[in-house]
């Protein structure tokens, strides 16, 4: 069993920045990949961006290329996105889930294994 608890995210204006956390208990940090999806109301739940084990390799959607950055310290047990330039369309609950399946992180939500419960973020224009 694994637990996530995301935190914060917040409300910022266009252009503003904002650094997620996620931090996990409950199994070794080190033994699973991790991913950050977001969702819209009305919208399904997408990809924003994952990272391997080891925080080696990491993958974004195109969306978020160049503006966000994900990482993780497994001596923390915490990974991170790092948000800059937000727009209105970020506008979003953002979650974190714990991939243990694959080497390569999943890009679709129903791969992942544990989810945390979201955080809000709200980007004003």
């Amino acid at each position: 069993q694994v637990q996530l608890v995301e935190s914060g995210g917040g409300l910022v204006q266009a252009g503003g920045s904002l650094r997620l956390s996620c931090a996990a208990s409950g199994r070794t940090f080190s033994s699973y990949a991790m991913g950050w999806f977001r969702q819209a109301p009305g919208k399904e739940r997408e990809f924003v961006a994952a990272i391997s084990r080891s925080g080696g390799r990491t993958y974004s959607a195109d969306s978020v290329k160049g503006r966000f950055t994900i990482s993780r310290d497994n001596a923390k047990n915490t990974v991170y996105l790092q948000m800059t330039n937000l727009k209105p369309e970020d506008t979003a609950v953002y979650y974190c889930g714990a991939d243990f399946q694959r080497t390569v992180p999943a890009k679709t939500p129903g791969e992942y294994d544990y989810w945390g419960q979201g955080t809000q973020v709200t980007v004003s224009s």
